[in-house]
C-alpha cells in the first residue's frame, strides 16, 4: 500500500512563507512526476507546481517567483517552498506523484491559510 504524507500546512501572515513536504512510501513504482495542486472553497483544484525526474519544473504563473518546489529523489519527498504568500491562496495544498507505470497517487491534503 502506498501512502503520501503531507506536512508544513498551517496559518501565516500575508506575505509571510510556508513549506510544504510530501513523503511517499510504501510499494511504489519509480516515481517520475511529482506535484502540488491546491483547492480553495468553491472553486476548482489548480496546478501549484511539478517536478519531473529529471528536476524540470513548471509552475502556475500566479506562483512563478515565490513558489519553489524541489524533490529528494533519495526519499521520495517532494517540497514546495512558498513565500510572500497572499489571502487568496488559502487552500488545502494536496501532493501528487506519478510512477513508472503512470498510476497517480494523491496525499490527503494539508491545509494553508493566510490571514492577517
Amino acid at each position: 500500500q502506498v501512502q503520501l504524507v503531507e506536512s508544513g500546512g498551517g496559518l501565516v501572515q500575508p506575505g509571510g512563507s510556508l513549506r510544504l513536504s510530501c513523503a511517499a512510501s510504501g510499494s511504489i513504482f519509480r516515481i517520475n512526476v511529482m506535484g502540488w495542486y491546491r483547492q480553495a472553497p468553491g472553486k476548482q483544484r489548480e496546478l501549484v507546481a511539478v517536478i519531473s525526474s529529471g528536476g524540470r519544473t513548471n509552475y502556475a504563473d500566479s506562483v512563478k517567483g515565490r513558489f519553489t518546489i524541489s524533490r529528494d529523489n533519495a526519499k521520495n519527498t517532494v517540497y514546495v517552498q512558498m513565500n510572500s504568500l497572499k489571502p487568496e491562496e488559502t487552500a488545502v495544498y494536496y501532493c501528487y506523484v506519478v510512477d513508472s507505470s503512470g498510476t497517480v497517487r494523491w496525499g490527503q491534503g494539508t491545509q494553508v491559510s493566510v490571514s492577517s
